[in-house]
């Protein structure tokens, strides 16, 4: 297995750093929450059959420019370019969350780029009768159980690196917490239902069946929208991040969508 591979990306400008590790055809993976600030179990996994290609999402630790995206057609041009800088064009691509919402929106607007779409939880949708969590408003320590079935996995991704300031680390995450509610806040609605008959690739819906952030009907939403085929699955003893909380049945299930 290759090691670790750690390089920026310059997008008109601004720089975004990308992880990559493994061989083989490449899979993108966009990140929930709170960002990458750690290589993750499950892309460990997905590392021993693809190649691996995780970019910083802009405000993301990784990538601190955000402020310069003054609306939603900002974020889709820039992160298509991220991805393309990335070498993700003719790949397969995985959101979560946060990620799973652009997405789906540039798998919508750029149809041809990707072959196949996994979406874990996305965003992008909002269902007055059953709303989506607010995730900026929550008390303090509440976060972690909000997002994962086991919170210490949350925890231990946050935690500070040793040659961090502890300060500096503090405002990388809220910069990251700030960054995906200038996409999202209020409700989580970027208008994507309006765009998702343009996605065409075969698409995996995954949701964490103890998911306390988007209602699993969700995803009925998401696959009565979507133009191509579309398999829906739950991932039993998983919250709202699915590969965080069970990155062995995740991979296994993603594994077997791409194969």
């Amino acid at each position: 297995m290759a090691d670790l591979l750690e390089y920026t990306v310059d997008v008109d400008g601004h720089a975004y750093r990308v992880w990559e590790k493994g061989e083989g055809k490449p899979f993108g993976y966009l990140a929930g929450i709170g960002g990458l600030t750690a290589w993750t179990p499950f892309l460990e996994r997905m590392a021993q059959t693809r190649r691996v290609i995780a970019p910083s999402l802009p405000g993301f630790p990784g990538a601190e420019s955000f402020r310069h995206l003054d609306g939603h057609l900002d974020w889709l041009v820039t992160v298509e370019a991220l991805l393309l800088e990335a070498g993700l064009a003719d790949g397969d691509l995985m959101g979560v969350s946060v990620g799973g919402a652009l997405a789906a929106d540039i798998a919508a607007v750029w149809p041809e780029m990707f072959g196949r779409v996994v979406l874990s939880a996305p965003f992008g949708l909002y269902d007055e009768a059953e709303p989506t969590a607010d995730v900026w408003a929550q008390r303090p320590g509440t976060t972690s159980a909000l997002l994962c079935a086991e919170p210490a996995r949350y925890d231990e991704l946050r935690q500070c690196p040793e040659d961090v300031d502890g300060v500096e680390w503090e405002i990388v995450q809220n910069r990251a917490m700030e960054a995906a509610a200038r996409l999202l806040w209020p409700v989580g609605d970027t208008r994507l239902e309006r765009r998702l008959s343009r996605l065409r690739a075969d698409t995996l819906l995954l949701w964490g069946s103890e998911d306390k952030v988007i209602p699993f009907s969700y995803a009925a939403r998401f696959a009565a929208a979507i133009d191509g085929d579309v398999e829906t699955d739950t991932i039993a003893g998983a919250g709202h991040l699915a590969d965080l909380d069970q990155p062995d049945a995740v991979a296994a299930r993603v594994n077997r969508f791409l194969d």
